[in-house]
């Protein structure tokens, strides 16, 4: 009889542009303040890539930091993700791009989109791929330059988005390791909450189109703040109970780092006390599906999460998509 098989975290990496951009920066061209921005979102600076940073470069540098802690070499990996709303082109995956600056050698490749939800998707799927037997290693990983989506002169939005990877190498074990309960959801209903109109099949880019401004990001943020509360807490209750668990045995809590009103709703309605909960985005801003293992991340870095925790990742995003996992923190035996 063959013994369960779980894919188990074994290394880790980010990587963010070098250029801040702060509050005060921004209120020197948008009506707003340090204060503003701080007391409606918890962000004080973001990070933006600069000429020459795309994607992939970002995923590139998360991607290899990951390995390194991993202690593999990128022949041993044969399957890259790379969740990304922003990838470098239309076609091919960005994933391709990453495969090839890592020299990760004829690895199954592809991106997965499901905006700010990206790497709990992607966690899921990886994890899966391993289950199964399809893939004895991934390298997943969540990127985006949301900023290249920003019209800085909205400052509805402008403020939100910061660029970023986090990558995450994933190993086929017998241990109890790893994602161990998922849940994920999506209402495509309610896909105009949040969205980028044009630059698609739907809405191909023309002139007119961009003297509109139809290639930014757009937002109904008091509706994106209530369905993401709501779902996110009752995604998050479901899957730890899924996991066998009850909220105490949660080491830490790593939210999507969107607004810090969203995850302070969140938390106490799972009762979880904010010194359990990982919250950066004062930092970063919302990094989209680099935001959670950017967190996941520093949180080790940190000390934060040791072998054998548990830990309670749940995001929102367009789409709307969402989900929550539990991952058992630690390194095969």
């Amino acid at each position: 009889m063959s013994r369960e098989r779980y894919a188990a975290v074994i290394g880790w990496g980010m990587a963010v542009p070098s250029r801040v951009i702060t509050n005060d920066e921004l209120a020197q061209q948008i009506d707003t303040s340090d204060e503003w921005i701080r007391t409606r979102t918890g962000i004080r600076e973001r990070r933006v890539a600069s000429p020459g940073e795309s994607t992939s470069t970002l995923a590139t540098a998360a991607g290899h930091e990951a390995l390194a802690m991993a202690g593999i070499d990128p022949a041993a990996i044969d399957t890259v993700i790379v969740a990304t709303c922003t990838p470098d082109r239309p076609f091919p995956a960005t994933a391709c791009t990453v495969q090839a600056n890592l020299q990760i050698p004829r690895a199954t490749a592809f991106d997965l989109a499901a905006a700010c939800s990206g790497f709990v998707y992607g966690l899921t799927v990886a994890t899966s791929l391993i289950k199964s037997g399809a893939s004895r290693r991934v390298l997943l990983i969540g990127a985006d330059i949301f900023t290249h989506y920003i019209n800085w002169n909205d400052r509805n939005t402008c403020v939100l988005f910061g660029d970023g990877a986090g990558a995450v190498v994933l190993e086929a074990t017998d241990q109890p390791l790893g994602l161990i309960a998922s849940d994920l959801n999506a209402d495509g209903k309610l896909e105009d909450l949040m969205a980028v109109d044009a630059g698609g099949t739907r809405m191909p880019l023309t002139a007119e189109l961009l003297a509109e401004g139809r290639q930014y990001v757009y937002m109904n943020g008091r509706e994106i703040f209530k369905h993401a509360v709501r779902e996110m807490s009752d995604s998050a209750m479901q899957v730890v109970q899924a996991a066998g668990l009850t909220i105490d045995d949660i080491a830490l809590v790593i939210p999507h780092q969107a607004n810090v009103r969203i995850i302070d709703a969140v938390t106490r309605r799972l009762e979880i006390p904010p010194e359990r909960v990982m919250i950066n985005l004062d930092r970063y801003g919302n990094t989209s599906a680099a935001s959670i293992p950017i967190a996941l991340c520093e949180a080790a870095q940190q000390g934060r999460i040791k072998s054998g925790d548990y830990v309670l990742i749940t995001a929102f995003g367009g789409g709307l998509t969402w989900g929550s996992g539990v991952v058992r923190w630690g390194r095969p035996a």
